[in-house]
């Protein structure tokens, strides 16, 4: 590990955060520059791609915190088995803006928006252009910013959903706070940095007092007497996991991530607990805050980002796949190896690949999301499979967008992403506060900043002197998860910090620790696309164009990659919402004629999506007419849309006797015509599915490809009419050719 004279890199700033309380710069005696509030971001290990700064904020003398409205929580209902509730009217959310004066933080103004990223756009108002002195390192602030939290429950701002198990109204949602002045630690380098603008006399004091602080060991932990309690036995745990496991069997979802808590009293500041877990537990992605008059404090050592960007070029590194770290390096090493070949650990972190790269997608330009790099990081307990995906900003989209595009993040919700955090709530039933949100900063100007998720997270509340202590930890469930390895795993993921709080308990489980490592492993990509690009467009009705692809959103989690895909061969691209609200057969009808009539596209995609095909009338209605030869133009469905298709023909819809496949390559034999042309059969495509076709008597229908091995259906093709349906993905990383079949069905014209 680094080091700067006798002091670790990554503790540096604490002991000066110490010092700074101490002479009156930072803390409650600091109220002549700003309020008693600490904000600490640490980059913790070794210099490296992740690990680059540290900062430290100064007293603030703004911030805006959002509370809980009231909300009447949504009837109980039951996501995990089909009944999902979507809303398109969401409460307003409301940003109050406190000034600290005399003392004291007093209510300003107030400001209302009905989106997440509209509300921090309106976060300029309360900011100001001028830069800071001195050159600031790159990707860090050159002018003053908002730094803070967001909490997991503002989900209800970023998905159309009304939870059954709201926060109780007044509940913190979010505070962000105007730093005018920072600390910066250099990780190469070690040289710390102070910067303020122009007249603040507060970077020039800390400059000085730079080289007065002093080290301080690190004192021993105080015994806790107090125990903690879980809010599930491990039973109880089990039982959950065998529910969403049931649902993905049923088609429900692909994965879901559930989460379980241990609560427990504090006997120590949870500035002591920060300052332990920076040793044994160093993180990239740490942070400690504490609000004073709030009595909140949370302490993070996060690996995992949630979104970094320099106002154009985007960034997440979502993690999937786990292992303990090895008592020898050999043992290490065949953890690692058994990780990296494990397919239910490759397929969930394909799934969710695939998943960011659609969120990316949703707010980047045509053909530049890409996965850039793919690592095992190892940490102090365990380690992970970690990939980095990259895009850059659309003109029409601003980093608030890309923001709320993104989050909550996919790895610690699941995918198809809006049911599967329907079903979070409805499983978990209770709210998920800070934890698995976000905290990190941002440039109300350029947008530029840095998210992390709020995993491996300690939420401290204090309760007059007393502190209570809240840490939740869980994984992604999918169909290969076996219960009892899946509760061992939230055990390790929770295990560092249940051990930094003190708290005794039963099952603490002795884990072989390392240093910081990151090991380089080859990235699965999509095949890069193709000029010229089209566009993407949402519910479009009026748009014009003779190259125009109609798609139709099943509430799935990769539509996006399948319309950056089209785009990509020059097609432009209008998504249309299936799902958004309830429809009669005759509303269907006109929505049909409305569509291809006003749209007038060259093709039309059924795309993929959780449930059956009864759960999107549209797309059966649409299924219905082609096959009956009232749709001119080539219909290609996918997943399914592909099921819609041989649903509407008279076909069997059963579950997968071989077993639901999710995000897993498999060989596909087909006639390496039609939508195969160009292609050796068998060919690998990624399934996502818990359903298939059952075979059909009537030839209306070709079987145009089947599942190596056991001969499933996994492609039709209509004998008439230029209909298609694929039960794969073409459009995901795990499928290397898949763009090919796209691009063969782009090129069928309108039958005569």
């Amino acid at each position: 590990m680094d080091s700067c004279g006798g002091v670790t890199i990554e503790e540096r700033l604490i002991p000066l955060l110490h010092h700074l309380n101490e002479v009156g710069l930072i803390g409650p005696n600091a109220f002549k520059f700003g309020g008693p509030d600490e904000l600490l971001l640490v980059s913790g290990g070794p210099p490296s791609h992740l690990a680059k700064a540290s900062m430290l904020c100064g007293p603030s003398r703004r911030r805006m915190v959002i509370r809980q409205p009231k909300i009447q929580p949504s009837a109980l209902h039951s996501p995990s088995k089909g009944d999902v509730r979507l809303t398109s009217q969401t409460s307003q959310l409301v940003g109050h803006i406190e000034e600290w004066k005399h003392g004291c933080w007093y209510h300003a103004t107030t400001i209302f928006d009905e989106t997440l990223a509209g509300l921090l756009e309106k976060l300029q108002a309360f900011s100001t252009h001028a830069e800071f002195e001195g050159a600031a390192l790159p990707d860090l602030p050159k002018r003053p910013f908002w730094s803070g939290c967001l909490a997991y429950d503002l989900v209800q701002w970023t998905q159309p959903l009304a939870l059954q198990h709201p926060p109780e109204e007044d509940t913190i949602l979010c505070v962000l706070f105007f730093v005018e002045r920072y600390i910066v630690e250099n990780k190469s380098t070690g040289e710390l940095h102070a910067f303020s603008i122009k007249g603040d006399d507060w970077s020039q004091q800390v400059s000085y007092e730079l080289s007065q602080a002093q080290e301080k060991s690190l004192a021993a932990q105080a015994p806790n007497p107090n125990s903690e309690s879980s809010n599930m036995t491990d039973e109880e745990h089990k039982s959950g996991i065998e529910t969403i496991r049931e649902s993905i069997a049923e088609g429900q979802m692909y994965q879901v991530n559930l989460g379980r808590w241990w609560r427990g009293k504090l006997n120590e500041h949870p500035r002591f607990i920060f300052e332990r877990l920076c040793d044994t537990n160093p993180a990239p992605f740490s942070a400690y805050m504490h609000c004073e008059d709030l009595g909140l404090a949370l302490v993070s050592s996060s690996p995992e980002s949630l979104l970094q960007c320099d106002g154009v070029q985007l960034r997440t590194a979502p993690i999937k796949g786990t292992r303990p770290r090895g008592e020898t390096q050999q043992e290490e090493l065949r953890l690692r190896d058994e990780m990296i070949n494990d397919e239910k650990e490759r397929a969930e972190h394909r799934m969710l690949v695939d998943l960011m790269r659609n969120d990316l997608s949703s707010v980047c330009a045509v053909g530049s999301v890409e996965v850039e790099r793919f690592d095992v990081e190892a940490y102090a307990n365990v380690q992970h499979l970690v990939s980095q995906v990259t895009g850059e900003l659309s003109p029409e989209n601003t980093p608030f967008d890309a923001l709320g595009a993104i989050f909550p993040g996919g790895s610690i919700t699941g995918c198809p992403r809006t049911v599967v955090c329907a079903t979070i709530d409805e499983l978990e039933q209770t709210p998920r506060s800070f934890w698995t949100g976000s905290i990190g900063w941002f440039d109300p100007f350029s947008g530029a900043g840095t998210w992390n998720i709020l995993i491996r997270t300690l939420i401290a509340t204090r309760v007059r002197k007393q502190w209570h202590g809240a840490i939740a930890a869980g994984g992604g469930i999918t169909i290969g998860s076996v219960a009892e390895e899946e509760i061992k795993e939230a055990k390790w993921k929770a295990s560092a910090l249940r051990k930094a709080c003190g708290w005794t308990f039963d099952e603490r489980v002795s884990l072989p620790q390392g240093q910081l490592a990151i090991h380089h492993l080859i990235p699965e990509k999509a095949p890069p696309t193709a000029a010229p690009q089209g566009t993407v467009m949402i519910d479009t009705v009026d748009f014009e164009s003779e190259k125009c692809v109609l798609l139709i959103d099943n509430l799935d989690s990769f539509t996006q990659n399948i319309a950056h895909a089209v785009a990509g061969r020059g097609h432009n691209v209008v998504i249309h919402r299936s799902r958004t609200g309830d429809r009669s057969l005759a509303t269907v009808n006109d929505e049909v004629d409305l569509l291809l009539q006003r749209l007038n596209p060259t093709h039309v995609i059924l795309g993929p999506g959780p449930g059956k095909p009864s759960d999107s009338a549209l797309t059966m209605e649409i299924a219905k007419q082609a096959i009956r030869g009232e749709v001119s133009i080539p219909v290609l469905g996918i997943c399914l849309g592909h099921q819609a298709i041989g649903v509407a023909a008279g076909m069997n819809l059963n579950q997968t006797p071989s077993g639901p496949v999710h995000g897993s390559p498999r060989n596909i034999n087909h006639t390496s015509s039609g939508l195969f042309e160009g292609l050796k059969s068998p060919h690998p495509f990624t399934l996502y599915n818990s359903l298939i076709l059952a075979s059909d008597a009537d030839d209306e229908l070709l079987e145009t490809a089947h599942l190596e091995g056991t001969g499933e259906i996994m492609a039709i093709a209509h004998s008439e009419h230029s209909v298609f349906g694929v039960q794969f993905h073409p459009e995901s990383v795990g499928s290397p050719e898949g763009f090919t079949v796209l691009a063969n069905f782009l090129r069928m014209e309108a039958d005569a």
